[in-house]
């Protein structure tokens, strides 16, 4: 692997798991083990490095009380960006007058493209930025993959966390819909878009070419909001490549989990009742992870449940965290 990175040659024996990579937990967890096909390996390990991530920012009132009060952290799911946020994130400031950040993950929105995406590395980016914004600690919100960034953050640094917010996103297993993706992928890098198209008429062009791989109307429409024309033509805002890369097993897995890790700090959930990626049934399990967990449905509300019913999902936040530092 030819990257400008910082390299520290060791001679280590991991277990290879069930993908071909292996990783393996070193200081902070931001060390990546070269490619193998055998069970165990001997190899050169190669430090990776936290991004500066792009945000929104969305401050509160200059009240002497608001000035005390923890500031909120918003990820956004795969696929997704900062704007994706803009509403809801203004909402939650003025309705619990706190300063809330929405951040873009690497490889979306405006943020670095890197060929890496773990669930590792994007904690390391969120501790970045709170590092980078000089915040002491801060309430974290993510949903879907945003979920796991958040999950990682407050396990390879609880101190800088007050409290999780995780959306539609459990720590163990995966939604059966997540198969899905990969065939979006490959059906978003095969798209052309003719230059002299708007953005519009570009959108609805691509639109109709997605549709065999992508019936749900929503989910097109979702991914349509990053695209947009820059100098070269029509392009994706997010990183297809590092996505469709990444998806298995760094994407689809969450091996921090595996490692033993627990964050004892109020964690609350927040599922939509008609989705199956956070289920009831696995609480239990959950809250082994997660000891001092809570669990929340909004009926009628899917994967998407901010977007599904956003009334419904800032009344059930916006009380919980008013009872926070």
């Amino acid at each position: 692997m030819n990257r400008s990175r910082e390299h520290k040659k060791i001679n280590m024996i991991f277990r290879h798991h069930s993908s071909l990579w292996a990783l393996q937990k070193h200081t902070r967890g931001i060390y990546e083990v070269s490619y193998s096909k055998s069970r165990y390996i001997s190899t050169t390990v190669l430090k990776r490095r936290a991004i500066t991530m792009t945000y929104n920012s969305y401050p509160s009132n200059t009240s002497s009380s608001s000035k005390n009060l923890l500031p909120i952290v918003i990820m956004h799911g795969l696929f997704g960006s900062k704007m994706n946020w803009k509403s809801l994130a203004k909402a939650i400031s003025q309705r619990t007058n706190r300063h809330v950040y929405a951040v873009d993950a690497r490889n979306h929105g405006d943020s670095p493209h890197t060929p890496d995406l773990d669930y590792s590395l994007l904690g390391e980016d969120l501790i970045n930025f709170l590092k980078e914004q000089s915040i002491e600690k801060a309430i974290l919100m993510g949903h879907s993959m945003g979920g796991r960034a958040v999950m990682a953050a407050a396990f390879l640094q609880p101190s800088l966390v007050s409290s999780l917010f995780v959306l539609d996103m459990s720590p163990i297993g995966m939604s059966p819909s997540i198969s899905s993706l990969p065939r979006y992928v490959e059906y978003m890098k095969r798209v052309t878009v003719p230059s002299e198209l708007n953005t519009a008429d570009a959108r609805k062009y691509v639109d109709n070419f997605l549709q065999p791989a992508i019936p749900e109307a929503g989910i097109r429409q979702f991914l349509l909001s990053s695209l947009v024309k820059g100098k070269d033509g029509f392009r994706w805002r997010f990183n297809l490549q590092a996505i469709g890369d990444c998806f298995n097993p760094h994407i689809v897995n969450f091996p921090l989990v595996e490692e033993g890790y627990k964050y004892y700090g109020k964690t609350v959930f927040v599922g939509g009742a008609l989705s199956d990626y956070l289920r009831p049934s696995i609480e239990p399990e959950i809250r082994r992870i997660f000891p001092s967990s809570s669990f929340h449905y909004i009926e009628g509300a899917g994967h998407w449940l901010h977007a599904d019913k956003p009334q419904e999902f800032l009344n059930t936040i916006v009380p919980i965290i008013d009872t926070l530092e």
